[in-house]
């Protein structure tokens, strides 16, 4: 074993990379002082609901493309081969479901942020219960995601680790706080195009003094690199084509559904319509994305066979091999090493400042604007800006944390993949359940993380006991996949032994990772529909139209009509109980671009509103007249019925 081998940056590849940091600052203040300069929270935090489908999806892709995804999906494919493409068919499913369930829902009630939701659908306990776990996963997980790549810079590079992070953090805390969701959005479509082209121009060379792709794929094949489709229904298999296409789906839904850093980019869209379409155009750029990774393990292995950086000692960790890779391809091209690391640090910049911006937008609507109603506007814009700049410093605070916890660094990560199942699980309760109440949300909540902290921790712990070798938990070692849903801890341990065969909970301590979320979430949604029944199911006029998808009627077509009303099987769409309630619905419907109301508009919305009122009256006097049962409106269209 050789000692670790350092390569080194050359001024081009700085002044490249430089560019990147100077390029994202110049958008965050081109924002800033630009149009309405940020004076309103709806400018801030919601991009005035003015955002075009392009930079929505593009920003969608790259809030999840992270530097620690850039870095795994290669060492996972040189390693184990491409198995790990199968990921690309819980796409369809996993984009489809937010596209035409999750977005219609959201998009209409005219929320700022997702935790609105759960209010209208349950109460304000549920909503709090929402947004504290949110913020408990963001903020564990940010810091982690800003130290691991400059840690793995530093290791293969010797550039200065803390100067890397602070530059990072100052710059991204900087244009999120000035420019707001705006620059957010267009930053991330910049770097989104620096990520496409770094990892483009490694692939390309690399595979050009391999002898081209054709060599590179032969010897994937005789390696035994090429994986076929693993049909194995075990669970506790790393990675199958079940625990990828399927498991994958809930994983995507735990992103693309609900979390709120793409729910806040959905509604910033100008019309539901662009905020559908957003989510149809993120499918194929991520297909690319899992592409680019697998050909740049691939060309890795082209280079390298089975004697790997890692083996010979030049590198420490996974994640250090690719970026010694990209190092050692460049190395008689100035500028391009640059390349890589500037969209290595864009996936990193991305993530981070869609974080920032999303913790401020729950913070600022679900636990201050509640409690002080009457804050001016140009105090809460104030405010909000205070916010994601707290949470910047916050921030690089846990990255100081997470550069003195060592190994436990995993289990950082691991929180946040163990965390995204139970939040999914609470929003399908309340949007596919209608007799679920807000007991059930809350008992159902809890129940699902405790749930994922016990299979999490568990698993950990039975690793660390077993008598077995287990390779080091070093603090760069990242998980290998989509680094907002990867839960480390299955990872690169159960990956690299041989596997035994577990009974009782040692088996449930085993599962594969890309169950986690499906399992945690189903955990909720039946625990939560058990308590929900035995402490009074949520009746019909309680619900607030426009909180439920009616998918239950549909499915449930067969029963008769007096067990679908005890069931609450109907939408309350179809029939309003109050004017009142279904003011956000009307208003949603009007004004296709969803915009919160300033407090100037507010006179002429009253008159608006009046006319809504003897509307919606008018129409309750025919459905009255037609005294149609409202169990038969629930085997409607969804079209006809909710939307």
């Amino acid at each position: 074993m050789g000692d670790v081998v350092l390569m080194h940056f050359t001024t081009a590849d700085y002044v490249i990379f430089a560019l990147l940091l100077v390029a994202s600052t110049g958008i965050g203040l081109f924002y800033a002082f630009s149009g309405g300069r940020q004076r309103t929270t709806q400018e801030f935090l919601m991009a005035d609901r003015s955002m075009s489908c392009l930079p929505v999806s593009l920003s969608l892709l790259a809030t999840f493309q992270s530097a620690v995804a850039i870095l795994g999906a290669p060492s996972e494919v040189y390693t184990f081969g491409t198995q790990y493409w199968f990921l690309g068919c819980s796409y369809f499913l996993g984009l489809l479901i937010p596209a035409h369930v999750f977005i219609p829902v959201l998009y209409r009630l005219r929320l700022s942020s997702a935790y609105e939701y759960l209010e209208l659908r349950f109460n304000k306990t549920v909503r709090i219960c929402g947004t504290v776990t949110f913020i408990f996963q963001m903020v564990i997980y940010m810091g982690v995601v800003l130290y691991a790549p400059a840690l793995a810079l530093n290791a293969v590079t010797g550039v200065d680790l803390w100067g890397a992070v602070l530059v990072m953090g100052l710059v991204c805390t900087l244009y999120t706080a000035l420019g707001g969701l705006k620059a957010v959005i267009w930053t991330d479509v910049f770097q989104t195009v620096v990520m496409f082209a770094g990892q483009l121009a490694v692939i390309v060379v690399g595979a050009s003094q391999a002898g081209g792709m054709a060599e590179v794929w032969r010897k994937a094949v005789n390696g035994s690199r090429i994986s076929g489709l693993d049909l194995n229904p075990d669970p506790l298999e790393r990675h199958t084509f079940w625990t990828l296409g399927v498991g994958g789906v809930f994983l995507m839904l735990a992103l693309y559904g609900v979390n709120q850093a793409q729910v806040q980019r959905y509604l910033s869209a100008r019309t539901e319509k662009e905020a559908v379409m957003s989510c149809y155009v993120v499918f194929p750029c991520q297909q690319i994305v899992l592409c680019l990774g697998c050909l740049m393990g691939l060309v890795m292995f082209a280079r390298y066979g089975e004697d790997s950086p890692l083996d010979k000692g030049y590198v420490k960790t996974n994640d250090q091999m690719v970026l010694y890779f990209v190092m050692d391809v460049f190395k008689d091209l100035p500028g391009l090493a640059g390349l890589f690391v500037a969209c290595l640090f864009s996936g990193a910049l991305s993530t981070i400042s869609s974080a920032f911006n999303s913790l401020a937008t729950v913070t600022m609507e679900d636990l201050i604007k509640p409690y002080f109603p009457n804050m001016t506007e140009a105090k809460a814009t104030l405010l909000s800006k205070g916010l994601a700049l707290v949470y910047g410093l916050v921030c690089l605070a846990m990255a100081y944390l997470a550069s003195i916890m060592g190994s436990v660094l995993q289990a950082a990560f691991s929180i946040f993949g163990m965390v995204g199942g139970p939040l999914l699980g609470l929003f399908c309760l309340g949007m596919f359940f209608p007799w679920a109440n807000s007991t059930g949300a809350v008992v159902g909540l809890v129940a699902g993380l405790a749930m994922a902290f016990w299979i999490g921790i568990g698993s950990f712990l039975m690793r660390m006991s077993d008598s077995m070798p287990v390779p080091p938990l070093n603090t760069t070692a990242l998980p290998l996949f989509d680094n907002m849903t990867a839960t480390v801890m299955t990872t690169l341990v159960n990956a690299t032994r041989p596997r035994l065969r577990r009974s009782g909970v040692e088996a449930l301590y085993s599962l594969s990772y890309m169950w986690y979320s499906a399992h945690n979430s189903t955990t909720v949604v039946v625990v939560g529909l058990l308590v929900s029944l035995l402490t009074g199911p949520m009746k019909e006029k309680d619900l607030t139209p426009g909180t439920v998808f009616p998918v239950m009627g549909t499915l449930l077509f067969f029963l008769p009509e007096r067990y679908k009303e005890k069931l609450c099987c109907v939408t309350p769409l179809s029939t309003p109980q109050k004017s009142k309630e279904i003011q956000p619905y009307q208003m949603a419907k009007k004004d296709g671009n969803g915009a919160a109301l300033c407090k100037e508009d507010t006179v002429t919305e009253d008159k608006e509103m009046e006319s809504d009122r003897a509307q919606t009256e008018e129409e309750d006097d025919l459905e009255t007249r037609a005294a149609l049962p409202s169990c038969q409106l629930a085997g409607h269209t969804v079209e006809e019925t909710v939307f």
